[in-house]
């Protein structure tokens, strides 16, 4: 279903927009991408305020959907996002918005699972500068140490990624496995918004 002729926007983490763009140009939807920085997960109150910011230039003039879960703020952006009557995905992180189920169940089965994605991989060499680990590599057992394992929920079938996730887990030490879990979960749940406001905007009408 095509959103109403309301505009749309989506206001999203930097870590999910090749993936969300990917499913606003396959549904052929008319939505306007307004991302923030994914650094902002390094300090989460960025987020709400990022996010504040964003809804300040977009509302009322559309309807908005926040294309993050709660990524670490607490509970502050979804007291945010009710403050100004806006959604954001259902799940805490990118890794239950991907993965659902394969998530929840890996960390049942090992709770000590570290988690990377398609975005963690191509970037996990700035994250490595951001946390120091480049200069000082005895901050890995710092940070990793009570890990047990390595967790890539892929979002596509590439062979360099997974090559350079292979190189992550002898890094830091972690045994790797993969799951592919593909865009699927979150391409519903942006379908069910649209659906859902589409069908809102036209008993409004």
């Amino acid at each position: 279903m095509e959103p109403s002729g309301e505009k749309v926007a989506f206001v999203v983490c930097g870590a999910l927009l090749p993936e969300v763009s990917q499913i606003v140009k396959k549904r052929g939807w008319e939505v306007e991408l307004h991302p923030l920085p994914s650094d902002y997960h390094l300090d989460p109150q960025k987020i709400v305020s990022g996010v504040e910011e964003k809804l300040h230039l977009l509302l009322p003039n559309r309807r908005v959907l926040v294309v993050y879960g709660d990524c670490g703020t607490g509970g502050l952006l979804d007291k945010l996002l009710a403050r100004y009557g806006v959604e954001r995905l259902d799940g805490a992180h990118c890794y239950e918005i991907y993965g659902g189920d394969v998530f929840w169940n890996a960390v049942r089965q090992e709770p000590g699972t570290f988690f990377l994605t398609d975005f963690m991989v191509r970037s996990f060499a700035r994250l490595e500068r951001q946390m120091g680990i480049d200069a000082h590599p005895e901050l890995v057992s710092m940070y990793f140490g009570n890990y047990r394992r390595m967790l890539y929920l892929a979002q596509t079938r590439d062979e360099r990624l997974l090559a350079e996730a292979e190189k992550i887990s002898k890094k830091l030490g972690l045994p790797l496995e993969v799951r592919f879990v593909g865009v699927q979960r979150l391409e519903e749940m942006l379908s069910k918004w649209i659906e859902r406001t589409s069908s809102l905007s036209s008993e409004t009408s």
